[in-house]
């Protein structure tokens, strides 16, 4: 008999714990105003969604890719503001055809090692548009994931990424 009941008392305390996990994984995968988001990528002429990662309000992600022209290593940073996007900064290890040379107010270079940074970005998108490489691939980091877009969307995708 009190087999029957320890049995009975360790499910409830198991799914106790299952619902909180849900609770507090859904509080966390939603904004301020309560809406889940996510970040996601489409072919910007099917539709097609390629894949989605949950997103939090000020969640930094990255898009790394080597650069067609110099052959060096770009990786654009980005945030997430509601259902905007923001640049953080780029880094780039050479100046080229296709890198910011100029910059805007309240922009700043500066220097990382072997690498240059541009911080101070003012400005906003609602989509962030690539053509996937064809020779080299980009890159999509978002916490401590790296997702190949080579992989997941094919060489010369013309692909969006969103916040939803």
């Amino acid at each position: 008999m009190l087999f029957r009941w320890h049995g009975v008392v360790v499910n409830m305390i198991l799914a106790a714990l299952l619902i909180c996990g849900a609770v507090l994984y859904t509080a966390y995968n939603r904004d301020r105003s309560g809406e889940k988001r996510f970040l996601e990528i489409r072919d910007t002429e099917s539709g097609k969604a390629y894949g989605k990662w949950p997103l939090h309000e000020g969640e930094e992600f990255s898009i790394e890719f080597i650069h067609s022209v110099h052959q060096s290593s770009v990786r654009e940073s980005f945030t997430s503001e509601g259902k905007v996007i923001r640049p953080v900064q780029a880094r780039f290890s050479s100046f080229g055809a296709g890198i910011q040379s100029n910059l805007d107010a309240g922009q700043v270079m500066s220097r990382d090692g072997d690498s240059l940074v541009i911080t101070g970005f003012d400005s906003a998108f609602g989509e962030l548009n690539y053509i996937v490489g064809t020779v080299s691939d980009h890159l999509l980091i978002i916490r401590d994931e790296t997702v190949s877009l080579q992989e997941l969307c094919g060489r010369n995708a013309h692909i969006s990424i969103r916040v939803k």
